[in-house]
């Protein structure tokens, strides 16, 4: 099974994937007003074949963070 992680933040989205030994780290700028923009660019990077069949698990600190610097709505 071909499976990411993904974690969008205030300032970047990060990705990581298992490749059998290997852990592939990849960083990329948020995009704020449209947060799938930054994941689909990560995945398209370390996928650039395709990413049918790959397995996505989503996770974001944009509302912690808010929280946590007391910002927000």
């Amino acid at each position: 099974m071909r499976v990411v992680a993904v974690d969008t933040g205030g300032t970047f989205t990060d990705l990581i994937q298992w490749r059998g030994e290997e852990l592939v780290v990849l960083k990329v700028p948020s995009t704020p007003e449209d947060p799938a923009r930054a994941v689909i660019e990560g995945l398209q990077r370390l996928h650039p074949e395709g990413c049918a069949g790959l397995t996505v698990l989503y996770g974001t600190t944009v509302a912690t963070n808010a929280v946590l610097e007391r910002r927000g709505a």
